[in-house]
């Protein structure tokens, strides 16, 4: 992925948890050809980036990171 208005080699030398948390936020969002998100950092990282993502792929990530268990009766 290309950004243009980002200075990616020197943000991420400058702050590379904040480099790593945006780059996060861009892979959810607009997505990155022959990438895989990283679960751990999804989850170690989602109070910071829960309310920056599209609600649908907010919503997405809850069911697929906390799933709620069924009750069968």
């Amino acid at each position: 992925m290309y950004n243009w208005s980002v200075d990616e080699k020197r943000f991420k030398k400058e702050d590379p948890e904040g480099y790593q948390i945006w780059r996060l936020e861009q892979m959810i969002n607009y997505g990155e050809a022959g990438e895989k998100l990283d679960e751990r950092l999804v989850r170690r990282y989602w109070e910071k980036i829960h309310n920056r993502i599209d609600p649908g792929y907010r919503r997405l990530f809850e069911m697929i990171l906390w799933p709620k268990k069924r009750r069968v009766f």
